[in-house]
């Protein structure tokens, strides 16, 4: 069930509707059921595997806090509880992978060791947050939670469950004692943000895809350069788009439901530098690296040289933690290295001299597009199904023919003067904040405009046929 279908939103309204007419623990108990019939209409059977990581996670938490007033095991039972988690989250995602390439090096014939295992959705994203109470737990951040209905609403809240952002526990739990009830700004907010998220993924990223689509599923190797940096840029949009809509669409139905998530992108294609994009994108996925893992394997503090072994190390898992291929892994290490090579540069350089607003604004702007050609790149691996695909794409674009091809750019054209425009209104901090103001009728006015005028642009710019999925929700 899609965020962009109309099944959803029947769906959010029946369950908006009972939270909004049942008081406090009930809305909890009635989110926690919606949550778990909403993952279930993916697959009846993947509810189980969600109710076994509600259920272990909880009495791991509540055993970690307890050794902690004890004095002793806590250690080993937090050690117990992420390799529990990860051996589950590695079986259901990487075993396929990891008995085709044993496979491969070992010249088995086709068939050995063979054992089809089902990708459950969202199972990076809830084991993710669940490692992530454990250690919270252990570190002193939060005390272990012993109501279980709260616990579940945290791992299984539908609106982040398929795709993010990665909710923390000391941000969500604190939110459980407020009782928020719906107010007029938060219907506003919430619908703003909504209409945002679906003009994303219905108008920019799934008209996007079918360029990005034409090119990466039947002209690689058989198009020019010209329709290959179409392509390739084609997706860097969609993928953005995609993923920032859907996150926009997240943060808005839990706002109508009574809950905040933190932003997960900060117009990251405007960033100057890779650490700034970083910054900027996926934040919940990168500080959950950063905090998680980069941090404990030394971070900063053991040299320079481990600062660059550990950049790597995170990124290139962090790469593997989209999806079970060496192109993932190859993406991650990508970033990994632009990042170290950005470090490097930057402790070289030291600080850079002041100089007039003109030449900054110049030099960001350059280093902007540097930046933005840089990730792009990276995507070509990300989005190709294999090395070879990717050599054959790499080789389209810097050595392919610069013949004109008109078969790709027909809806280009279009897509990016619109997307220029969305840019500036979305920088307009006036019109949003118009759109999440007032009260009464004259509010209720906005967010009814917003809302036809959401329809009215999906009716005059979406061109796609299908309703095309969430690019993150296969991760």
């Amino acid at each position: 069930m899609l965020f962009n279908s109309f099944e959803f939103w029947m769906f959010f309204a029946a369950v908006m509707l009972a939270c909004q007419v049942s008081p406090p623990r009930g809305a909890r108990a009635i989110l926690v059921v919606a949550s778990f019939a909403f993952y279930g209409m993916w697959d009846t059977r993947l509810m189980l595997l969600l109710a076994a990581c509600v259920v272990f996670n909880f009495f791991t938490g509540l055993a970690i806090g307890g050794a902690l007033q004890a004095g002793r095991g806590a250690k080993a039972l937090l050690a117990f509880a992420v390799a529990a988690n990860l051996g589950l989250l590695g079986f259901f995602k990487y075993f396929g992978f990891f008995v085709a390439s044993l496979s491969s090096l070992a010249t088995l014939p086709a068939g050995v060791l063979a054992l089809h295992v089902v990708l459950p959705v969202a199972i990076s994203f809830y084991t993710f947050e669940a490692i992530s109470y454990n250690v919270d737990v252990y570190r002193g951040n939060v005390p272990a939670r012993r109501n279980f209905v709260d616990f579940a609403l945290f791992i299984s809240f539908f609106p982040h469950l398929v795709a993010g952002p990665i909710i923390r526990p000391g941000h969500f739990f604190p939110q459980l004692a407020a009782h928020r009830r719906l107010s007029g700004e938060d219907l506003r907010w919430g619908a703003v943000q909504i209409v945002k998220g679906l003009i994303k993924k219905t108008v920019f990223a799934d008209n996007f895809a079918v360029i990005a689509n034409a090119y990466f599923n039947g002209g690689v190797g058989e198009s020019g350069a010209l329709a290959a940096w179409i392509g390739t840029l084609a997706f860097s949009m969609q993928i953005y788009f995609d993923f920032a809509g859907y996150t926009d669409i997240a943060r808005g139905c839990a706002r109508l439901l009574g809950y905040e998530f933190p932003p997960n992108f900060e117009r990251p294609y405007l960033a100057a530098n890779i650490a700034e994009f970083w910054r900027r994108w996926h934040i919940s996925l990168s500080t959950w690296l950063r905090d998680y893992l980069y941090i404990p394997l030394g971070g900063n503090r053991r040299g320079k040289a481990r600062v660059y072994v550990n950049l790597l190390i995170t990124m290139g898992l962090g790469g593997l933690w989209h999806g079970a291929s060496w192109n993932f892994l190859a993406w991650g290490l990508y970033h990994g290295i632009l990042l170290a090579a950005h470090r490097a540069w930057r402790e070289w350089r030291g600080a850079p001299p002041p100089v007039g607003a003109v030449r900054h604004a110049l030099g960001r702007a350059a280093a902007t597009a540097v930046t933005f050609l840089g990730v792009t790149l990276g995507w070509v691996a990300f989005r190709a199904p294999d090395f070879a695909t990717t050599w054959k794409v790499l080789g389209d674009l810097f050595a392919g023919s610069l013949a004109p091809d008109l078969s790709l750019p027909d809806r280009f054209l279009p897509l990016i003067i619109a997307t220029l425009l969305w840019v500036v209104l979305d920088r307009d901090r006036r019109l949003q904040y118009w759109l999440s103001s007032g009260a009464g009728f004259a509010g209720m006015l906005k967010v009814s405009s917003a809302f036809a005028l959401a329809l009215l642009v999906l009716e005059l710019f979406s061109r796609t046929d299908i309703s095309v999925p969430f690019i993150y929700f296969q991760f």
